[in-house]
C-alpha cells in the first residue's frame, strides 16, 4: 500500500519544480500554471471523501486498483500534452483527474493498513506509513529536478513503471475486499465536491481578481454555503457520504482541527520554499531539492517520534510538541530568509519539518482509532479531505499574500531607481507574476531604460522576494500556533482497544 501511494504524494510537490520549463516550452501564464498545480490538489480534496466511502461499499482492494489505473492514465496522459491553444486546458483536466485517482487510491489503502494493525501497535505502524509518504512529499522535487535535465514530460511518464509495480505487489498481497450493501450518497458527493471546489476558487482567484472582487467572495461565500448545505444534508439522509456523528467525539474534532492548521504550511511550503531557494537564492532545481531535503530530515525523525508517543501516552503530548516546534521552527526560518544563505537556515528548516513529523501521524492515527461507529475507509476519507482541502487553502491564501507583498516591494525598488511613475505598476505586475508563477529570475535582455534597470535591480528584487516570503512563513507559524490552541482542548488518554471490534470494521482475524 505504501508503494501504490508513493506517486500520489510524490505529485504534490514534483511539478513546481518543473515549472519554469514547462511554462517556457507551452507559453503557459503564470496564474495558469498555478492551476496545474493546484487542479491536483483541488480534486484530492473534493473527491476523498468519496474515495473513503468507495473503499467501504466497493471493498478496498477494488478501489486502490480503480485509482491507480485512473492515476496512471492521466499522468501518462499530462505527459503527452500538445503545444498549442488547448496545452493549458489538457494539462489542467489530467491533473484533475489525477488528483481523482489519487482520492480513491489514498483512503483505500490507508484502511487497508489501519485494519492490519491492532489498536496498541496502530501508532507506530502508521508513523512508519505517514513518515515514509511525507517522505515521499520532499522527494518530488528531488526527483523532479532530475527528470526535468531531461525532459519535464518525465515528471509525468515516471508514475507509469511505479504503478504496474504497485499493480502487481496489489495482487500479491491478497488484500481482502470486505464490502458493505449500503448505496452510495450521490447528492451528498455533488455537493462537497461543489462546496469545496468553489470555495478554493475564491481563494485561489483573490491574487488575481483581488480581495474587493465580488467574483471572490461570491466564490468563498457561496463555496462555504454549499458546504453547509452538505453538512445539513448529511444528517438528514439514512446512507451518508460522512457520518458526521463522529466529531461529536471531541478527540476526533481536535485532531481535525489540528491537521487542518498544520497542512496550511505543510503542502505549501515545498511550493514556496521551492521558488524562494530558485529565484532569492539562485539555486538551481536539483539545489532547491537538497534544501527542501533539510525539511524532510528533520519531518522523518519527529514522525518516527511521534508515533512512539502516541502508543505510550496518546495523541495529546505528540500535538502539543509538534504544534510549538513547528512554530518556533516557522519563524526562525522566515527571519532567516533574508539572509539569503542556505547554509545558515537549515537548522530552522529542519526544525519546522520536525514540527509537522510530530503533528501529522498522531492526529491521523488518534483520529482513526476513535471513530468506533464508522468504518476505516471512511473516517480516513474525513481526515484526508480536512489535510487536502487545507492546503489547497494554503496555496491560494499564501500566494495571494506573498503576490501583493511582492509587487508593493518591487514598486518600491524600481521608484527608487528612477523607473517611470506611470510604468512602475505594469513592470512590477510583471516582474511579480513571472517570479511568483514560475520562479524565472532570468535577467531581462534589452536595451531601453527599464532592461537596463531592471538588469541593475535584480539583487535587489531577489531580496524583495525573500522579505515578501518572510509574511508567507510568519503565516505558516501562526497556523501552526493556533493548532496548539487546539491541541490544549484535545481530551488525551487512548482510546479503548475494545472499541475497534464493531461489526462495521472488524478486520478478518483475531
Amino acid at each position: 500500500m505504501m508503494f501504490a501511494v508513493a506517486m500520489t504524494f510524490i505529485d504534490q510537490t514534483i511539478v513546481s519544480i518543473a515549472a519554469p520549463d514547462i511554462v517556457s516550452e507551452l507559453g503557459l501564464s503564470a496564474s495558469g500554471m498555478q492551476w496545474v498545480v493546484n487542479a491536483y490538489l483541488l480534486a484530492l480534496a473534493a473527491f476523498f471523501a468519496v474515495g473513503g466511502r468507495l473503499a467501504d461499499l466497493w471493498g478496498p482492494r477494488r478501489v486502490v486498483v480503480a485509482g491507480t489505473l485512473i492515476f496512471v492514465i492521466s499522468s501518462a496522459l499530462c505527459g503527452c500534452v500538445p503545444d498549442g491553444d488547448y496545452a493549458l486546458t489538457w494539462l489542467v483536466a489530467f491533473r484533475a483527474t489525477q488528483g481523482l485517482g489519487a482520492a480513491l487510491l489514498f483512503p483505500a489503502a490507508l484502511a487497508v493498513v489501519v485494519a492490519v494493525f491492532p489498536i496498541e501497535r496502530r501508532g507506530r505502524a502508521l508513523a512508519l506509513f505517514f513518515g515514509l509518504t511525507g517522505a515521499l512529499t520532499a522527494v518530488g522535487p528531488l526527483l523532479g529536478g532530475w527528470l526535468t535535465t531531461w525532459t519535464w514530460r518525465a515528471i509525468f511518464w515516471v508514475n507509469v513503471p511505479v504503478a504496474v509495480v504497485a499493480l502487481i505487489l496489489t495482487a500479491l498481497a491478497h488484500i481482502s475486499d470486505r464490502r458493505r450493501d449500503e448505496p452510495l450518497d450521490v447528492k451528498g458527493a455533488v455537493l462537497i465536491a461543489v462546496g469545496m471546489g468553489t470555495s478554493v476558487l475564491g481563494f485561489q482567484q483573490a491574487a488575481v481578481w483581488g480581495w474587493d472582487s465580488v467574483a471572490t467572495w461570491a466564490c468563498v461565500v457561496g463555496g462555504l454555503a454549499v458546504l453547509y448545505v452538505f453538512c445539513r444534508y448529511e444528517l438528514r439522509t439514512r446512507h451518508p457520504l460522512i457520518n458526521l456523528s463522529v466529531f461529536r467525539d471531541r478527540a476526533f474534532t481536535v485532531d481535525s482541527l489540528v491537521l487542518f492548521f498544520a497542512m496550511l504550511a505543510f503542502v505549501p511550503v515545498f511550493f514556496f520554499a521551492s521558488v524562494y531557494a530558485q529565484v532569492s537564492l539562485s539555486a538551481s532545481a536539483n539545489q532547491a531539492a537538497l534544501y527542501l531535503l533539510y525539511f524532510f530530515v528533520g519531518f522523518a525523525i519527529a514522525s518516527q517520534w511521534g508515533g512512539r508517543i502516541l502508543d505510550k501516552r496518546g495523541a495529546r503530548p505528540a500535538l502539543k510538541i509538534g504544534c510549538v516546534v513547528g512554530a518556533v521552527g516557522f519563524a526562525l526560518w522566515a527571519g532567516k530568509l533574508t539572509d539569503l544563505s542556505m547554509h545558515d537556515q537549515w537548522p530552522y528548516v529542519a526544525l519546522a519539518g520536525a514540527g509537522i513529523g510530530f503533528i501529522l501521524a498522531p492526529a491521523s492515527t488518534d483520529a482513526v482509532n476513535r471513530a468506533i461507529d464508522a468504518s476505516y475507509g471512511e473516517v480516513t476519507g474525513i481526515t484526508q479531505t480536512v489535510r487536502n482541502y487545507a492546503a489547497s487553502i494554503g496555496l491560494a491564501v499564501f500566494g495571494t499574500v506573498l503576490t501583493h507583498t511582492m509587487t508593493d516591494n518591487v514598486e518600491s525598488t524600481l521608484r527608487a531607481r528612477g523607473v517611470p511613475a506611470d510604468q512602475v505598476d505594469s513592470v512590477a505586475g510583471d516582474v511579480t507574476q513571472s517570479i511568483t508563477g514560475q520562479a524565472d529570475a532570468r535577467t531581462p535582455t534589452g536595451d531601453g531604460p527599464v532592461a537596463t534597470t531592471m538588469r541593475d535591480a535584480m539583487s535587489a528584487i531577489r531580496m524583495d522576494f525573500a522579505e515578501a516570503n518572510q509574511w508567507v512563513f510568519y503565516g505558516m507559524a501562526v497556523a501552526l500556533g493556533i493548532g496548539y490552541l487546539c491541541a490544549l482542548r484535545h481530551p488525551g488518554g487512548r482510546p479503548a482497544a475494545a472499541a475497534e471490534e464493531t461489526p462495521a470494521q472488524s478486520p478478518v482475524h483475531h
